[in-house]
């Protein structure tokens, strides 16, 4: 405390000397050069990162390829945009109804076994049966995601998120991390495991529009000449935006709330034209998935049938409001974002032991998910035994006790005409055990002690379960953790309430994911369309401002504890307050010197550059030119920017030249196309170049982005962020603030890795202090 209130004063007297003020000083009171890690963890896989080509590429190629585009190929163009949000909506449609389907199958004949050893009094016969086939099923999903593909495990959401702001998240949507996120995603439901296929339904969404937008897998493309169009970052990404949107519709049967859901939490750039693909993608999930459930209403499915998709009905109660009800429902707002924050808080301590635990192997891994399946199954099983059982009462009807594998008063272990509360809640689905605990005009059903023991439950499982390796959502845990509280608070209200308790636990439910993951818009209609209860709508935005607000006074969301603790350099919306008070030239002093290629460069210098740099674009600065106009001979010009990409194609194609000139359009269009520059993925130790080769010369000109992003040297870092992001931008060029002979024409370069705060702060941590000590005063 000494020391806070002597750091304190000291800047008190600095303030008073306006030399001495933190506006004034000189910046440069770093501790090394501005530096950062290319390397991230995507799934549970670490790996080398880059950013994405966002901006276009306006050289003489693109130029030319786009003049000679006629109308019939912008229509065509056009038109495939909208085939191909169609199929992506199709194709999520499907593969989300044969998971439900599967998982409710592989579950329900699980469930019916052990019920049927439990109704003969073979409790321990029935465990061994519980317990073995969710041991087998989890040893599905983590071997899969352990040794084939690393990147499908965790829900997927936070890497997504990091690709549309920009990041190539390697690995991430390949044919293989489809697959193994299908199959891992029923095996780890199926194994009653406390996570969710809805997370993995987005990553799956996602790898569908990546793969059709690109033709397939990277061994296997289709070279349909229409698909080039497509053969771009910018257009994977917006196919990427539907297929994350049809993921969230196909888990949720909520079409709005899958647009809203990548407007609010997954996307970064947004515009109209997309917003309505988007809506196109998911109205085409929700007509497969309703022709799904009517097909499968007449028993074709196996055990799937109405209940197969998660669809929480509780339209079939009357909601009225009293004076006296804004109170607990004020109380599940600041429950939901206090909870939801510690929550947050706790996951991201348990995360970072789990990668410990991880970089010891991949056996170490399996063995974590096969521990935490193990004591899932102990406590699924074991802990109904400790609830008492509960008479049924004539209003329950005759479907009290149940003895199958769904529905609500379960027997368990209880004599005829009693049912088991707690057992209703864990020995079933996860799906089912949230209808359960939503259902409505059921206000004696379940005891305080039960749902206590379920929620204290479910926290711990919510904790220990997501980080394994194994295909896992957050969104159906959080849930369950949240209507339990929000049910136990409907019970205390008692007849102080008119609001039935399943509306409390939907309330609750809605006000941890508020406290959680910071949504508000796109989990209000979710919950909407969940629900199928309009009367809802102003108490569930009440509490959903409610949590936000109260949960954002401690951590970020989720998602965002996610992605830095994964090391992805994921941009945020608004710059810090101290990114006023430093200049992009001042980043740029503290960077390595710009490394600069000339319009007609030599290929040893090109060479030599690529092999000695990890750059992956480099300004073209023209020396001694003519210009048309006003300055005197001799002048220096910024041409524009060219790719590391393009300077390795032109070293394979061997475009060299045997003399210092510019070359003609002809001799461009007929060694490059714009297919060939969309190519990436190749490395200059591929390239073999003849010592006589090195002494030719390369025209740089035509590959060149003419029209690259510049700012001044003088522009707050904040000013530079900003437009670093709603642009897409990879890289920034800084020029000088002052044009003069011997004035270089270029400052430096600027990529997403050097505007990220916390390597600002590591060169100048005088930036830190100061924020730290405003905060104190």
């Amino acid at each position: 405390m000494e020391e806070l209130n002597r750091f304190v004063c000291e800047d008190e007297e600095e303030d008073e000397d306006p030399e001495s003020n933190t506006v004034h000083q000189p910046l440069l009171k770093r501790n090394r050069t501005l530096s950062s890690s290319p390397l991230a963890i995507v799934g549970t896989k670490v790996s080398y990162i880059e950013s994405l080509d966002y901006e276009i590429n306006e050289n003489d190629v693109f130029k030319q390829d786009w003049r000679s585009r006629s109308k019939v190929e912008v229509l065509q163009y056009v038109f495939s945009k909208w085939l191909l949000a169609f199929l992506v909506g199709l194709l999520t449609g499907v593969i989300a109804t044969l998971i439900n389907l599967a998982v409710e199958n592989i579950a329900g004949y699980k469930l019916l076994a052990v019920v049927k050893y439990i109704d003969q009094e073979r409790y321990m016969m029935g465990f061994m049966v519980m317990a073995g086939a969710n041991f087998v099923l989890t040893l599905v999903a983590a071997v899969l995601c352990v040794w084939f593909a690393p990147t499908a495990a965790g829900p997927g959401i936070p890497e997504i998120k990091a690709y549309l702001n920009g990041v190539d998240t390697p690995n991430m949507f390949g044919a293989t991390e489809l697959i193994v996120k299908i199959i891992g995603s029923i095996g780890a439901v199926s194994a009653g495991l406390d996570l969710g296929k809805e997370g993995p339904l987005v990553h799956i969404g996602s790898c569908i529009a990546s793969l059709l937008g690109q033709g397939g897998p990277d061994n296997y493309r289709i070279k349909w000449r229409w698909l080039r169009y497509f053969n771009n970052d910018r257009d994977r990404r917006d196919l990427i935006t539907c297929g994350s949107s049809s993921g969230v519709c196909a888990a949720f049967r909520a079409p709005v709330g899958g647009v809203l859901f990548s407007l609010e939490e997954v996307a970064t750039w947004w515009r109209s034209a997309l917003l309505w693909r988007t809506f196109f993608s998911t109205a085409v999930v929700v007509v497969v998935l309703r022709a799904a459930m009517e097909y499968c209403k007449s028993g074709s499915c196996g055990l799937f049938g109405k209940g197969g998709l998660i669809m929480f009905d509780v339209g079939g109660v009357s909601v009225r409001y009293h004076v006296v009800d804004i109170i607990p429902v004020a109380v599940i707002g600041v429950l939901g974002g206090i909870l939801g924050a510690l929550y947050n808080c706790l996951l991201h301590k348990v995360l970072k032991v789990y990668n410990v635990i991880n970089k010891k192997g991949k056996f170490h891994k399996l063995l974590l998910s096969l521990s935490v399946s193990i004591f899932t199954s102990v406590c699924l099983y074991g802990l109904p035994f400790l609830a008492t059982c509960r008479p049924c009462d004539s209003s329950f009807g005759p479907e009290c006790p149940s003895t199958g594998r769904a529905g609500n008063f379960k027997q368990f272990n209880c004599p005829n005409g009693y049912y088991n509360d707690l057992s209703t809640l864990l020995l079933t689905t996860n799906d089912d055990a949230v209808r359960n605990i939503f259902s409505i005009n059921t206000p004696t059903e379940f005891n305080i002690f039960s749902l206590v023991i379920f929620f204290a439950l479910y926290c711990i499982l919510g904790l220990i379960t997501f980080g394994i390796a194994v295909p896992s959502g957050l969104f159906l845990p959080i849930i369950l953790m949240g209507s339990a509280y929000g049910r136990i608070l409907g019970i205390a209200m008692g007849p102080y309430t008119r609001i039935d308790q399943g509306l409390y636990a939907v309330l609750g439910a809605a006000s941890l994911m508020a406290g959680s993951m910071r949504m508000t818009v796109s989990l209000c209609v979710i919950f909407l369309e969940l629900t199928n209860n309009l009367l809802l709508l102003p108490i569930t935005m009440f509490v959903l401002l409610i949590a936000k607000t109260v949960g954002d006074c401690f951590n970020p969301s989720i998602y965002e504890i996610i992605l830095e603790l994964k090391g992805l350099p994921f941009l945020e919306a608004h710059p810090e307050p101290w990114m006023r008070i430093i200049t992009v030239g001042e980043l740029a002093d503290v960077k390595p010197a710009v490394v600069t290629l000339s319009g007609i460069e030599k290929v040893g210098r090109i060479v030599e550059v690529l092999k000695n740099t990890t750059h992956n674009g480099f300004p073209v600065v023209d020396v001694g030119i003519t210009p048309p106009v006003g300055s005197p001979n001799g002048a220096t010009e910024l041409h524009g920017l060219i790719l590391r990409a393009h300077l390795i194609l032109v070293l394979k194609k061997k475009w060299f030249l045997g003399e210092r000139r510019r070359t003609e359009e002809w001799e461009v269009r007929e060694k490059f196309t714009s297919i060939d520059l969309a190519e990436r993925g190749a490395t200059i130790e591929e390239v073999i170049v003849t010592k006589d080769e090195m002494e030719m010369y390369v025209d740089l000109h035509p590959l060149t982005n003419t029209t690259p992003y510049t700012v001044v040297e003088s522009m707050s870092v904040a000013k530079a962020l900003v437009l670093f992001r709603q642009v897409g931008l990879r890289h920034m060029i800084i020029l000088p603030k002052y044009q003069a002979a011997g004035v270089s024409s270029v400052v430096g370069i600027l990529t997403r890795q050097d505007l990220i705060a916390h390597n600002i702060l590591s060169v100048f941590p005088h930036l830190d202090k100061s924020k730290g000590a405003k905060k104190s005063q």
